[in-house]
């Protein structure tokens, strides 16, 4: 981007460069989100190695339709009441699927 003669700040001393396009998104805006390969090993690696016992707790919580008791259950494994409705949200997912599959066979 050419530098502007639009000039901004306490002594307009400094030059900006023009955004006719937009800011560009920093890579910080990108953190968190998992790339294609990172998504691709945790699905063989959730493939091969299963589910850890408290995931295997809070599903069958899910089952018999507890799903507060099971929020309740992962965030006191997880620490945080955001990461236990993402993982109770993930369970309910994987028992959806592992549902479909079931019908499908």
């Amino acid at each position: 981007a050419e530098l502007s003669t639009n000039r901004r700040g306490l002594k307009k001393s400094h030059k900006h460069p023009n955004l006719e396009n937009g800011r560009k998104t920093r890579p910080t805006r990108q953190k968190g989100s998992a790339s294609k390969h990172a998504k691709f090993v945790r699905d063989i690696v959730r493939e091969l190695a299963g589910f850890s016992p408290y995931e295997r707790r809070c599903q069958e919580l899910l089952k018999i339709s507890k799903d507060k008791r099971a929020l309740k259950f992962c965030k006191k494994r997880l620490g945080t009441h955001i990461r236990g409705k993402r993982k109770r949200e993930e369970m309910q997912m994987m028992l959806q699927k592992m549902r479909k599959q079931a019908q499908q066979k």
